[in-house]
This record gives structure tokens, C-alpha cells and sequence, in this order.
């Protein structure tokens, strides 16, 4: 625990010493879900319906933004090899690094949602389904997108390359995460998109660290 609270931290500190990079994802998230209300106009019917697939897509594509300094960086000055050679689980460090990550690049999404819902006209309920599905969804996202950072690590172009590995394994997060917002606009059950979305989290949680601590081990090795 000790090490996991650690390298959570070392983590932390890196990106305060690298705001811009951070900040970059989220002018990112704000400016174009900002966009879609200046450009489509006033027609608040058309603005709530299209509301959660706009979010949810911008926060996905934000994420995607950070994914490779995941690994990137511990990668190109040795720190990577260390860890693998720590008597720390090493699975157990890359989930501290993921945490970090959706720490930085997961949860202001969800804090930014009730000011970007109220520019697309979101009622209360809606944008408290929003920042829900959110605080499910992203952890989800980070999680899976470590698999890409780790799988292209230290191969050039590795970013596009990532792009294509992990976008198709976004798509249930998105049709979840924005169904459960459609649904509670049109007043229908959303239990079932939050049993998927939470499924999804568990066996992310269950599996993904692991998955990622082999394919960096593959990297380095």
C-alpha cells in the first residue's frame, strides 16, 4: 500500500511540474463541447438530445490525449525497469500509475460536467445521471487505455497505433454511459446501463492492471 500511495504521489508531482500537459486535455474537453451549442444555435430541443453522445465522446477523446505520457516517460529514462525490478507487485504500480492518471485526466471531467450540461439546457436529474455515469465510465477508460499505452510503448507512430487498438474497446463505455442519460431524459429505467457500466469497471479493475504489467514487461524486455 505503501508503494501504490507512493508512486500515485510521484505521479501527482511529475504532472504539477507539467501543467500544460494536463491542462491541454481539458481546454480540450471544454472547448468542444463549447463549440457544438455555438455552431448548431439556440435550438434547446436539438441541444439536450444531442448533449450526452457530445460529452461523452469529447471526454473519451481528452482521455485518449494523455494515455501516451502514461507510460512514456518512466519508459524513456529507466525508471519503468526499476519498478519491474521492485520486490512491490508490479501489477499493484501500474494501477497506482492508471489512478494517477484518471486522477488527472478522468476526474475533472466529471467535475467540468454540470457547467458543460448546462450549456446544452440539462436539467438537474440529467446532469446528476451525467456526472454518475461519468464517475463510472472514466475510470474504465484509463484502465483500458493503459493496455494501448503499454502494448505501443517504445514503437514509433505509437500513438495512432493506440488510437486503433483502444477506440473500438471504448465503444461499449460510450453507448452506456451516454444511453443512461438518454434514457433518464426520456424518463425510461437507467438501472440496467449502470449494472453494464459497473460491470465493466470490475472487470476492468480485475483484469487490466494485470494485462498492462505484462505487456510493459514485453516493452522492456
Amino acid at each position: 500500500m505503501n508503494a501504490l500511495i507512493a508512486i500515485i504521489r510521484r505521479d501527482l508531482l511529475l504532472v504539477m511540474r507539467r501543467k500544460s500537459e494536463a491542462l491541454t486535455a481539458l481546454f480540450f474537453f471544454v472547448i468542444v463541447t463549447s463549440l457544438f451549442p455555438l455552431g448548431i444555435g439556440a435550438d434547446a430541443v436539438l441541444l439536450k438530445k444531442i448533449a450526452p453522445g457530445v460529452i461523452w465522446v469529447a471526454a473519451l477523446l481528452s482521455t485518449l490525449l494523455g494515455l501516451q505520457r502514461m507510460f512514456a516517460a518512466d519508459y524513456a529514462d529507466g525508471t519503468l525497469e526499476q519498478l519491474v525490478l521492485s520486490p512491490n507487485a508490479f501489477s499493484g504500480l501500474v494501477f497506482g500509475k492508471i489512478f494517477a492518471h484518471w486522477l488527472v485526466a478522468g476526474l475533472p471531467l466529471v467535475l467540468l460536467a454540470p457547467l458543460i450540461g448546462i450549456q446544452f439546457g440539462l436539467d438537474f436529474d440529467s446532469i446528476k445521471v451525467l456526472m454518475a455515469a461519468l464517475l463510472l465510465g472514466t475510470p474504465v477508460l484509463s484502465l483500458v487505455g493503459s493496455i494501448g499505452a503499454a502494448l505501443t510503448l517504445g514503437v514509433r507512430g505509437g500513438s495512432v497505433l493506440m488510437s486503433l487498438i483502444i477506440l473500438p474497446l471504448y465503444i461499449p463505455v460510450l453507448i452506456f454511459g451516454a444511453g443512461a442519460v438518454y434514457s433518464n431524459s426520456a424518463g425510461m429505467d437507467i438501472s440496467g446501463y449502470f449494472s453494464l457500466l459497473g460491470a465493466l469497471l470490475i472487470l476492468a479493475l480485475a483484469f487490466v492492471p494485470w494485462v498492462s504489467a505484462n505487456a510493459v514487461k514485453i516493452a522492456i524486455e
